[in-house]
């Protein structure tokens, strides 16, 4: 083992490559906080998590002034130890966004580090379970996007393999929605899964209309149905609906998802790493739902998530939505539509420094070191 010495910090700002729309917001910018650490040996881990366009700037001031400092010194092997520490140190702020991606950032360095100084791929480290998983794609399904695009982008992955795809529901009538899922499923056939997401936007009533209708498309899931703070709303979806309820991206904690699984309210976990404060909580909420046979297909960040649903037995499915590519000399392995976890040591992301250190967010740069900053 070796100390921490060195925190270094900064945060990139990302466009998106495509236009992003959902029923409730519109995805125009990835704040990307970035933390690297070195221990005493010259080891070096990078970590990071994001935001869709705000909040950046009050993640980095947490990792700043309150969480980073706190590392120095520490033995980077005691992860557990840091997280909840680190937790404990910013109670009156728990359970929270801001801190949990900036526990995230921290948290995935670290497992970055331990990796690395082992000499493994972070899906070995953390379970090894399989080599890959199917993808799915989000890409060509969001809300904006006119019927015949829809269609031609489902078709297009189809033919690339993908094991699926995901529309994003919301518009004024509901009957908008079914002849925009109508055609998509005439399409592209009964034998290729199709997923849709409200982000949020309904409430009980509206959500059970909109459930049997997505029950006569075959959909595989309904995710986001409404308020994620309203367990008992999707029990009750849950027990109305024959499309599995899924749920997770919005959820803060391993409790919040305990909840959710010992109330039948979500077939499918979708735990998303940045948000629940990185890779240690997210092993456990994965395990938690494998205990109750519940699937796991997190939310966004390919680039790690490929990594971790191949760590878990009950990773099923991986979110395709390139995030990383400006900032990263490193791509997604995918063959015959399914994603590879990367074989190098650590969390398999190559960072390319030069493009992070000309993206930098001017004020967001940062050293903690041994002896003073």
């Amino acid at each position: 083992m070796a100390r921490i010495v060195r925190v270094e910090l900064g945060m990139v700002d990302l466009a998106p490559k495509v236009r992003r729309t959902d029923a409730i917001q519109s995805f125009v910018s990835q704040e990307t906080p970035l933390v690297t650490l070195t221990d005493a040996d010259g080891a070096q881990g990078t970590g990071y998590a994001y935001t869709i366009g705000t909040g950046g700037p009050a993640v980095m001031s947490l990792l700043r002034e309150t969480l980073a400092p706190r590392l120095i010194g520490r033995e980077a092997e005691e992860i557990e130890g840091i997280w909840r520490d680190l937790l404990f140190a910013t109670h009156a702020t728990a359970v929270g966004a801001i801190t949990s991606l900036a526990l995230a950032a921290i948290d995935t360095a670290l497992w970055d580090l331990r990796c690395r100084r082992a000499g493994l791929p972070l899906w070995r480290m953390a379970g090894g379970a399989k080599p890959s998983v199917p993808v799915y794609s989000t890409e060509g399904g969001w809300l904006h996007i006119d019927t015949p695009a829809l269609v031609a982008d489902a078709e297009a992955v189809r033919a690339q393999g993908f094991a699926g795809a995901k529309v994003k529901i919301g518009r004024p009538h509901l009957a908008e929605d079914d002849r925009r899922l109508a055609a998509v499923r005439a399409a592209v056939g009964d034998d290729f899964h199709l997923m849709v997401d409200a982000n949020q936007a309904f409430h009980l009533a509206e959500a059970m209309r909109r459930a049997d209708m997505l029950a006569r498309h075959g959909i595989t899931w309904f995710e986001e149905p409404m308020p994620a703070d309203d367990v008992g709303a999707h029990a009750r979806l849950a027990a109305h609906s024959r499309v599995p309820v899924a749920v997770g991206e919005s959820l803060y904690s391993a409790g919040q998802f305990k909840d959710y699984l010992v109330q039948g309210a979500a077939a499918f976990v979708q735990v998303d790493a940045a948000r629940i404060g990185g890779i240690t909580p997210w092993l456990k909420v994965a395990h938690m739902a494998e205990a109750f046979n519940v699937a796991v297909c997190p939310h966004f960040l390919m680039e790690l998530h490929v990594s971790l649903v191949c760590a878990v037995p009950n990773g099923w499915m991986l979110e395709y939505i390139p995030q990383l590519d400006a900032i990263t000399a490193s791509r997604l392995d995918l063959r015959g539509g399914r994603a590879h976890a990367p074989e190098a040591p650590g969390l398999g992301i190559d960072w390319d420094r030069g493009a992070i250190a000309a993206r930098l967010v001017p004020g967001s740069a940062a050293e903690i070191r041994e002896g003073g900053a």
